[in-house]
């Protein structure tokens, strides 16, 4: 299998010019899936623009420059997703990356004290000695104890992975979509709509326009504020 893919076929959210050159380094099975993220050398060259060329971005990367969710990643094709947090420690900026309303990643800089990890619970597991595990949207998992349910959004500390928080997936709480035509759009959820057949579940959600989406887009971010700096809008 090619370590490559031609610029035509990645997906619309990477921001990169696709008719310049012919090919560009594609995603390793990782946290998260690859129509969901981007190559960490394409964060590092072509969204933060830390270095001019893939050669330059490799050897910042295997020098240990560059902190994902606070730890140093040196594997240029680790899939990076909504809400990773991206620090280098040598110029002390971080940024959470985002996506924008035409759905395309952007990094979003936030301060130090802001350095924190939204996830999903996507599914529960139950092992051994009743023990609860939780399985969340950016490939990892984690052993807890309480009412969790899927769709619940978790705040974690970086690098420790404490969680500080939970949001639960109800109504009148905050929700960002990051999926379909409304991506980037934040409101409050007015209505769970479940579905008794193969369709997916729908949520109605209300902010500046009232619309429908369906459930796996919709994010939690808080109750009547984000609990993370979601940056400007774009």
């Amino acid at each position: 299998m090619s370590r490559h893919q031609k610029r035509v076929t990645v997906p619309v959210s990477w921001p990169i010019a696709r008719k310049t050159k012919k090919w560009v380094a594609k995603t390793s099975p990782g946290p998260h899936s690859a129509g969901q993220s981007m190559p960490l050398l394409t964060v590092v060259r072509d969204l933060l623009k830390l270095t001019d060329n893939a050669r330059e971005a490799k050897r910042v990367l295997y020098e240990g420059k560059v902190l994902v969710d606070g730890h140093v990643q040196k594997d240029y094709k680790l899939p990076v997703g909504i809400f990773d947090v991206i620090s280098v420690p040598l110029t002390n900026q971080q940024y959470r990356i985002m996506k924008d309303v035409r759905g395309m990643f952007y990094p979003s800089p936030i301060e130090s004290s802001d350095s924190k990890k939204l996830v999903r619970i996507e599914n529960k597991t139950f092992l051994k000695g009743n023990r609860l595990q939780l399985n969340l949207s950016d490939g990892s998992n984690r052993l807890a104890e309480g009412d969790f349910k899927a769709g619940d959004s978790l705040l974690l500390s970086i690098p420790e992975r404490t969680i500080e928080e939970r949001i639960e997936f109800k109504v009148g709480n905050l929700a960002m979509v990051v999926g379909g035509k409304h991506t980037g759009q934040t409101g409050k959820i007015k209505e769970i709509i479940k579905v008794k057949s193969s369709q997916p579940n729908r949520v109605i959600i209300s902010g500046n326009e009232e619309f429908e989406t369906i459930e796996e887009y919709v994010f939690m971010i808080g109750r009547e504020a984000p609990l993370i700096s979601l940056g400007a809008v774009r």
